[in-house]
């Protein structure tokens, strides 16, 4: 049951909620809104009768609207999101510091709102609050590193992983991990509809958030190469769902570097669309 309720001392039948069901499931005809007969397993969960209803006469799945976000006009401004977009840079440096978990679960729980494909919202986001989770994970991904390569299994093209690993057992020089003090990993259900997709946007999001904060960030795509290629089981060791698509990887923390303007774009690349 979706537990589609309307208050009829709230609502003014302005048919908006109908209006703007992307599956069609409010019947636009009745007295009040009404979920249409057989139609409930069509709902996608999306919420939006609840947002867009002006009067908060609406509640669906148990969300109630004086539970909601009021929307306001100007939320950011325009040139200062542009700014932060621009200014970004990827963080290699970090400070030992690590960042108060309060605060990392309020950023993810942000960063869960995230659109999905078909509102599915399955994104795990998986993460190291201290640096001694980090550190447990490292070394595994290190020593899978070494025991890959000493059974000859590691492909030609990921050669280069035993370098960084020898790097790090000789010298304690720590290319895949940064030294940053936590690691975020995203995953989703390899049965929804676009489980990559959905778990780059949820970290770009978590990204931009976190860098409000001055929380600098670095996108590893090595460190992903190890768990999907090399070992795989390190999934299910750190708690990743055997059925789930590993989405991505990022390092956070506080930056031990800080960058006096933007690099410059190499240009926009633009196809503009015309069909005859």
């Amino acid at each position: 049951m979706i537990d589609f309720k309307i208050d009829r001392q709230k609502c003014t039948q302005c048919g908006l909620c109908a209006a703007d069901c992307p599956t069609l499931v409010i019947n636009p005809k009745s007295e009040y809104p009404e979920i249409k007969e057989g139609k409930e397993a069509q709902c996608i969960k999306c919420q939006h009768c609840l947002a867009i209803c002006p009067t908060a006469a609406l509640s669906i799945w148990g969300k109630k609207p004086e539970d909601s976000i009021p929307v306001k006009k100007n939320i950011v401004e325009p040139d200062k999101l542009a700014q932060l977009i621009k200014t970004r840079r990827s963080i290699r440096k970090f400070k030992t510091e690590e960042i108060a978990p309060e605060l990392i679960h309020e950023l993810l729980a942000t960063a869960a709102y995230a659109p999905t494909g078909h509102n599915k919202n399955e994104v795990l986001f998986s993460v190291t609050e201290t640096k001694s989770e980090l550190s447990k994970l490292r070394n595994a991904v290190y020593n899978a590193i070494k025991e890959t390569n000493a059974a000859g299994k590691i492909p030609e093209r990921m050669a280069f992983l035993n370098d960084l690993q020898r790097l790090w057992e000789s010298k304690q020089i720590d290319v895949l991990f940064r030294d940053a003090p936590h690691v975020l990993i995203t995953s989703a259900p390899k049965n929804v509809a676009s489980p990559d997709a959905d778990c780059h946007i949820a970290l770009s999001y978590f990204e931009l958030l976190a860098n409000t904060y001055e929380i600098g960030t670095l996108w590893n795509g090595f460190i992903k190469m190890v768990m999907k290629v090399l070992a795989p089981e390190l999934g299910s060791q750190i708690g990743i769902p055997e059925d789930h698509e590993l989405g991505y990887v990022l390092l956070f923390g506080k930056p031990a570097v800080k960058y006096a303007r933007s690099v410059q774009s190499e240009g926009l690349h633009l196809n503009r669309i015309k069909l005859d």
